[in-house]
């Protein structure tokens, strides 16, 4: 029988990378966005239409996942958005703020909540109930004044992973984050020529963009069993920007 995983924004970017990485890792996935299509095509793949920001999306979500084995074993929590505007801080609107923490952190707790309950529920293999990774951001520690809401909500997830890492590890749950750089998707492309020009300007040790496949990589490593004594650990997958350096 297969595990099964659930990832969110699984129509785009890391999302949709993720899904596929672990798809061909033989994984059921159960995907969700706000499309109405999902855009995998594979047997092992199931697509779920929902807003995470909505208390009854999220529990169809786990409710639909449960349906294929009876039981969740791993949660990737992708799905976020960014701004619609990006403003100064002094001048950011309230509903900007609802917006963005609506999704990345109120919606990632309250999914991470449901699913833990339902994993709490599985046999131990290896000591292991489960997985769940956030993927948060290099935004969770670095600023940007024009969208400061962001920053805010993805500080915000990597406290979701301590807390849950916390609670869920006598339950035999690992809870770990990834904090992606600069990742070519959907998010950044508004902002490309930015970014090229400080990567060449020489902002990274690894002079090049991101790719969504190098998110979804790690995740697999974290979900695999090979970290099986890792929990509540953010991963800075970004090409050394985290390096402090002069």
């Amino acid at each position: 029988m297969k595990k099964v995983a659930i990832v969110t924004g699984c129509n785009g970017g890391i999302g949709f990378a993720t899904a596929e990485k672990l798809i061909s890792e033989g994984y059921f996935v159960v995907g969700m966005d706000i499309g109405d299509e999902g855009k995998i095509t594979s047997a092992d793949f199931k697509y779920v239409k929902g807003d995470l920001s909505k208390t009854a999306d999220r529990e169809n979500l786990v409710s639909e996942a449960l349906e294929v084995t009876g039981s969740i074993n791993v949660l990737v929590n992708v799905a976020g958005v960014a701004p619609r505007v990006r403003a100064d801080l002094l001048e950011m609107s309230e509903e900007s703020y609802d917006f963005v923490m609506g999704i990345n952190t109120k919606g990632t707790l309250f999914l991470t909540q449901l699913v833990a309950n339902a994993m709490i529920k599985n046999e131990k293999v290896d000591g292991i109930k489960g997985y769940i990774v956030n993927i948060s951001s290099m935004s969770a520690y670095t600023s940007s004044v024009n969208r400061g809401e962001y920053c805010i909500s993805k500080a915000g997830a990597s406290m979701i992973t301590k807390v849950f890492a916390d609670r869920l590890a006598e339950e035999g749950i690992m809870v770990n984050e990834i904090r992606p750089g600069i990742i070519a998707t959907g998010m950044t492309s508004t902002v490309q020529a930015k970014y090229d020009a400080l990567i060449d300007g020489g902002l990274l040790p690894i002079k090049r963009w991101g790719m969504p496949e190098d998110i979804a990589k790690g995740v697999y490593v974290l979900c695999s069993g090979a970290l099986s004594y890792v929990t509540g650990q953010s991963i800075d997958i970004d090409g050394g920007f985290h390096i402090q350096r002069l």
